[in-house]
């Protein structure tokens, strides 16, 4: 696999070079700073790529190219947001990328309750709390609908919680649900977010489900013509939150969106953290039947706290929690080994450690939450690990 390692430009407190010694050979990045549904400038992605050169590294994914609210609603400037969508994968081509990520999630792009919660040995981890989720949904966002999405039980222990809950929590349980995509400015106050939430009044599943699938056609055509890889991220978490549906969470949704648009161009971003929230997420077995349109790959861990869906889950050690990554990562190899018996250009899958826990210096550095510069390295090192014992010559499969 191509071990890459996202980086949110400038602003980000681990750098390139510290992406470098920590043994990734390519950068995730995109253009936060760009205003969602407007094509990217020419000379902002000439940039990035020499900020990144700068480091040592070269740029090879992009994650991501916002899909706008008003794409997924198919409201207001839809139509143009689709074509400057269809222009920045022309420029991204034309500067040598050739593998685009996005997410089709309304509203919130992932969700967590803990930006950094304590682990059991200090270390600090991203974690989705349901019962203050609930909390905050029918307690403090008051979202009129929210009673009738939980049952009896759930409210009761959301309502002690809330009245024990200090001021403070409060507070940070709020900023933490609306904080937004990582790396980008976005982030929703309490009233920001209802008002938004009523853009989604009136489109169901199903109607969501088309409209990804319409923007799909008008924009895979575009990826094959330029050699682009498009590959939509999982919902984070996948089930429906505040409301609204989620289209990506599971096998057959994936399922659903490459069989209405079966071009190898339209593929998925296999994220086994996302993914692996939810119990029934067979992750080897999505990484086998999916195999051949698994275009980027998120390798990271969640501890799930219960099974059904909702749970709550935090971020584990790469190698700890419910996902098998050793299985995982065996049939990415088995797909490459195809890939390049066929001679595909594209046999070698980028992925990159997905999130990490802060750990030693990490805690007093202040990085992006889930993207800490040593807890990413220990989670690249112990991924390259199992990936060369798999490969090994004398004792591997290959």
């Amino acid at each position: 696999m191509r071990h890459t390692w996202r980086w949110f430009g400038p602003v980000d407190k681990v750098g390139v070079q510290d992406a470098a010694q920590a043994g990734a050979k390519g950068i995730v990045s995109a253009l936060h700073h760009i205003p969602t549904g407007d094509v990217w400038p020419v000379d902002e992605i000439v940039r990035r790529h020499e900020e990144i050169k700068a480091g040592g590294l070269v740029w090879d994914v992009v994650e991501s190219v916002p899909v706008s609210e008003s794409i997924k609603t198919q409201t207001g400037d839809w139509r143009q947001h689709v074509a400057n969508w269809q222009e920045t994968l022309r420029r991204l081509s034309a500067s040598g990328i050739r593998t685009v990520c996005y997410n089709f999630m309304p509203v919130l792009d992932w969700t967590r309750t803990d930006l950094r919660w304590e682990t059991r040995n200090g270390a600090r981890a991203m974690r989705f709390d349901l019962v203050d989720f609930v909390a905050f949904d029918i307690h403090l966002l008051q979202r009129p609908a929210a009673v009738d999405d939980y049952d009896a039980e759930i409210r009761d222990r959301a309502a002690k919680r809330f009245a024990e809950m200090p001021e403070e929590r409060r507070l940070s349980l709020s900023k933490n649900v609306g904080a937004g995509l990582p790396g980008s400015a976005d982030g929703y106050t309490l009233p920001q977010l209802r008002d938004h939430l009523a853009t989604y009044d009136g489109i169901s599943r199903e109607k969501l489900q088309q409209h990804l699938i319409d923007f799909l056609a008008e924009v895979t055509p575009v990826a094959e013509a330029v050699g682009i890889n498009i590959c939509a991220h999982p919902d984070d978490p996948p089930w429906a939150l505040l409301g609204l549906p989620r289209i990506l969470s599971t096998e057959a949704d994936y399922a659903h969106m490459l069989d209405y648009v079966d071009s190898r161009a339209n593929g998925m971003t296999l994220c086994t953290g996302s993914l692996g929230a939810r119990a029934e997420n067979d992750l080897p077995a999505i990484a086998r039947r999916f195999a051949s349109r698994i275009h980027f790959v998120h390798l990271r861990n969640v501890h799930r706290e219960e099974e059904g869906a909702p749970c709550s889950f935090y971020e584990d050690e790469h190698l700890e929690g419910h996902t098998d990554m050793v299985a995982v990562i065996a049939e990415l190899l088995k797909e490459e080994k195809r890939r390049r018996s066929e001679g595909r250009s594209d046999h070698e899958i980028p992925m990159r450690p997905d999130h990490g826990q802060e750990i030693l210096d990490d805690l007093t550095r202040g990085a992006q939450p889930g993207y800490p510069a040593i807890g990413r390295l220990k989670g690249l090192a112990e991924l390259r690990g199992i990936e060369r014992a798999l490969t090994h010559s004398n004792y591997g499969m290959e």
